[in-house]
């Protein structure tokens, strides 16, 4: 999925006008000694970061910038997407779902479990929901299902999408926005993106889509 929302930990600075990957690992290496690099990393990792470039590209800059407010709190992101890659134990999720009553990603072990990040006010997220329900339908009685989890600050739009777009699967939020304690475990810096856990609580996937999902899933099942 090419058009996302994208929320960093930085505000990206004016001189981010590189258009190519490659562009902007050159100003990251050309800039070692300046914490505006940490901005063009993440830039470099896009919606699917790769903590191990990502982290590659952090050990090479100054120590003076690593150690910086900025840069613990970059190296912070990084840990954080390194704990949640494939082959990691996912981490625990319980929020309150739409009837107020508190729900855990645990509550649906035993099952293939899409989490997916979205909100009601995000137009690539709402965009998403077809493609999302072709998948969800399909697989749901092959033991799958989806649990998602909102980036809303308020109720009633949050309600409001679920039930318009039905949204058969589980719903939960804290409604913090952005600032969601499972997104902020998980390394979500944009949506829709997600995380696809195995039977056994273990992650197979990140941010696969579409079709790539679903080819995901009839080789699992």
């Amino acid at each position: 999925m090419k058009k996302i929302f994208l929320a960093t930990l930085f505000l990206l600075p004016i001189l981010l006008f590189a258009q190519t990957k490659e562009e902007l690992i050159k100003q990251v290496k050309a800039n070692p000694d300046k914490t505006e690099t940490l901005k063009i990393i993440q830039k470099v990792g896009g919606y699917t970061p790769d903590y191990k470039e990502l982290n590659s590209l952090f050990k090479g800059l100054d120590k003076s910038v690593r150690k910086s407010d900025e840069g613990k709190v970059f190296e912070r992101y990084i840990k954080t997407l390194e704990r949640t890659s494939v082959g990691k134990k996912a981490p625990g999720i319980t929020q309150f779902d739409l009837k107020g009553e508190p729900y855990s990603l645990s509550d649906l072990q035993g099952k293939y479990v899409l989490i997916d990040f979205w909100a009601s006010w995000c137009p690539d997220c709402i965009r998403a929901i077809p493609d999302l329900l072709v998948t969800y339908n399909e697989f749901k009685d092959k033991n799958f299902d989806i649990l998602g989890v909102s980036f809303d600050r308020e109720f009633a739009p949050w309600e409001k999408a679920v039930k318009n777009y039905k949204l058969d699967w589980k719903h939960i939020s804290d409604l913090q926005s952005w600032g969601n304690a499972a997104g902020q475990v998980y390394g979500v810096k944009s949506i829709p993106q997600n995380i696809l856990v195995d039977p056994k609580g273990i992650i197979v996937a990140r941010n696969v889509h579409g079709e790539e999902l679903r080819a995901k899933l009839r080789e699992l099942l």
